[in-house]
């Protein structure tokens, strides 16, 4: 038995004739596929098929044998896939993570650097809160990460990819709306909403900028990620510090306003592990000049 008996018989089975099978899906003769037919039931010892008044019928032998050598040729298959690719150079891959949000802007142009040198990458991609990237990148388990500065780095080095400047929200009928920047000292009455802890640069950053503003700042709420804030600025009415690059995610009930004098801001670094010595690490940071211009 053969694989090409098993071949012609699934594929009768599925055109439910031999003609239609040997014309539109062998492209051999009615006649030499019959042959290799009755070849295969003298192999089994049993009739497979029958003839019908409208093609062949499957006996119930040959229902039985069906999902058998359909089988036997998906193996034979995987099988050939696999020899190969172990016959092929391992593809190379990168473990790139992003502080969630942060990838809009950068993968398209990351993407294109690393492929441009490395046509056949395997690029494998996460996306998380800093501090999590930052772990990840001291466990060996990322290559690199798109992050906030965190206050631990260990063996961790950097490059920075640009600066982010903070940006006043609120919802887009508060009173603050109509003004064209808003004062740190302007907010000292309203609800105030923080970062937590998920985002400790970001908390860092806030809370530094209200005390060099002489603003006593009492938050009564903390925010864990974007869509978090959204929900709580626009069922609280609250006032809130957010990276600018976050306007794009959100909706017309929620606006801002930049801030009127010093600005406070946050570097989005690439960090990495300083024991990678990766060929494709040492492009991605010969590149960071590029990724500046990449919008933002």
């Amino acid at each position: 038995m053969e694989l090409r008996h098993l071949r012609y018989f699934v594929a009768v089975a599925d055109a439910g004739s031999l003609t239609a099978a040997a014309e539109q899906k062998l492209h051999t003769s009615q006649p030499s596929l019959s042959r290799q037919i009755r070849d295969l039931e003298q192999e089994v010892g049993v009739e497979l098929m029958s003839r019908a008044a409208h093609g062949v019928e499957l006996t119930s032998a040959g229902k039985a044998f069906l999902d058998h050598a359909r089988m036997a040729l998906l193996q034979a298959e995987a099988a050939k896939d696999a020899a190969l690719r172990a016959a092929q150079p391992a593809r190379p891959t990168f473990a790139l993570g992003f502080m969630s949000g942060a990838e809009i802007g950068l993968l398209p142009e990351v993407n294109r650097v690393l492929r441009d040198e490395f046509p056949g990458i395997e690029i494998r991609l996460s996306s998380d809160f800093s501090p999590a990237l930052a772990k990840a990148l001291m466990r060996r388990k990322l290559d690199a990460a798109f992050m906030r500065p965190e206050e631990y780095m260990g063996d961790l080095a950097c490059r920075r990819v640009r600066t982010d400047p903070l940006v006043f929200v609120f919802p887009s009928d508060h009173r603050l709306a109509s003004q064209a920047a808003v004062a740190p000292q302007e907010i000292a009455n309203e609800t105030f909403l923080l970062p937590s802890n998920t985002a400790p640069a970001v908390r860092r950053v806030v809370l530094e900028y209200f005390n060099r503003a002489g603003v006593d700042l009492k938050p009564e709420h903390e925010v864990h990620n974007v869509v978090h804030a959204i929900s709580m600025i626009t069922s609280t009415r609250a006032v809130m510090l957010l990276p600018a690059y976050t306007q794009r995610f959100l909706p017309e009930s929620v606006t801002t306003r930049p801030v009127k004098g010093e600005v406070p801001t946050l570097d989005l670094i690439v960090a990495y592990h300083k024991a990678n010595n990766s060929p494709i690490l040492k492009l991605l940071l010969s590149s960071v000049g590029k990724l500046v211009a990449a919008p933002s």
